[in-house]
C-alpha cells in the first residue's frame, strides 16, 4: 500500500470508528476571545494607517502651498540691455 493510500485508509478507520476526541469546556470561548483580539488588533492598524495617511496628505498639501513647485524658479541672469 502507497503512502496515500495508507494515509487514507487511516483516516477512514478513525472517521469510522465513532471515537471522538475530548473537547475542552472553554475552547469556544478561548476561540471567540482571540478572535476579538485578532478584529481589535486590525482595526487599531487599519485607524492608525488612515491617521499617518492622513497626516501624510495635509504635510504634503502645507508643503506644496508654501514651496509652490510648480512655480519656476526667478532667474538669476539679467537680459541684456541696448540702446543706452
Amino acid at each position: 500500500m502507497s503512502t496515500p493510500d495508507r494515509k487514507t485508509a487511516e483516516v477512514r478507520h478513525l472517521l469510522e470508528s465513532g471515537a471522538h476526541p475530548v473537547v475542552p469546556a472553554e475552547l469556544a470561548y478561548r476561540a471567540a476571545e482571540l478572535g476579538l483580539r485578532m478584529l481589535h488588533r486590525r482595526r487599531i492598524v487599519r485607524r492608525l494607517l488612515w491617521l499617518l495617511l492622513t497626516a501624510a496628505v495635509i504635510v504634503f498639501v502645507v508643503w506644496a502651498a508654501t514651496v509652490q513647485p510648480w512655480v519656476a524658479p526667478p532667474s538669476t541672469v539679467t537680459p541684456p540691455v541696448d540702446g543706452l
